[in-house]
C-alpha cells in the first residue's frame, strides 16, 4: 500500500502534471526560465500580460529575440490592458505605486513600436486579464493569479506544461483565445478592415 501512494507522489498521474513548479513570487521564477522557453519556442509566444513590462527589463534583446522568432514563422502576439481605460486607472489606485499602470503600458507599447512592422507580431487590448497574466510558449506555459493590491512581480506564479486534453494548460489558453479574439488591435495594419 505505501508503494504506490509514494510512486504517485513521486510520479504524478494526476491533472497536477501539468504543473512543472510553483514559485511564490513571479520575481522568484528565474529569468533564465524564461529565456529558455522563448528560445526552445518555435510555433506560439503569447504575452497576456496586463502591462507585460518586466519582460523588457528582465530579457536582454528581448525585441530582438522576438523579431527573429516571428522571422522564423513563429506567432507572436501581446494582450494588454489599455493605459487609458476606467480598469486601468481603478487598479493603479489598488496598486498605489510610483511606477503607474498606464506608464508600464506605454513602455511596452513603445517598445513594440519598434519591432511591430515584422509580420507575425500583434498585439491587443484587453481587460479580461486585469487580474490574471498567462505566458504561453508552445506547450509552456506561466501562469500568474495576481492578488489584491499587489503588483505582478508579488503575485504567485505556476510553470504548466500540457499534458492532456482539457487540463490546467488548455483552460487556461482557451481563455486567452478568447480575450485574443475580443480584444482590440493596437495598432491597424495596411489591409486591416
Amino acid at each position: 500500500m505505501l508503494w504506490p501512494a509514494a510512486a504517485k507522489k513521486a510520479i504524478k498521474v494526476g491533472p497536477d502534471r501539468e504543473v512543472v513548479s510553483v514559485y511564490p513570487y513571479r520575481s522568484g521564477c528565474p529569468a533564465s526560465l524564461w529565456r529558455s522557453l522563448i528560445t526552445k519556442a518555435e510555433r506560439e509566444l503569447t504575452f497576456a500580460g496586463y502591462t507585460n513590462y518586466f519582460l523588457w527589463l528582465e530579457q536582454a534583446r528581448f525585441g530582438t529575440a522576438l523579431r527573429r522568432k516571428a522571422a522564423q514563422g513563429c506567432r507572436v502576439r501581446f494582450l494588454l490592458g489599455d493605459p487609458d481605460s476606467d480598469l486601468t486607472r481603478s487598479r493603479e489606485q489598488d496598486e498605489d505605486v510610483a511606477l503607474t499602470l498606464s506608464t508600464r503600458i506605454r513602455v511596452t507599447l513603445a517598445e513594440l513600436e519598434k519591432i511591430g512592422s515584422q509580420p507575425g507580431i500583434d498585439a491587443r487590448y484587453s481587460d479580461g486579464h486585469a487580474h490574471l497574466s498567462v505566458f504561453r510558449f508552445d506547450d509552456d506555459m506561466i501562469v500568474t493569479p495576481l492578488l489584491t493590491h499587489r503588483v505582478g512581480h508579488d503575485a504567485p506564479t505556476l510553470h504548466l506544461r500540457r499534458h492532456q486534453d482539457d487540463g490546467m494548460f488548455d483552460r487556461f489558453a482557451v481563455h486567452v483565445e478568447e480575450l485574443w479574439n475580443r480584444g482590440t488591435p493596437v495598432w491597424e495594419r495596411e489591409g486591416d478592415g
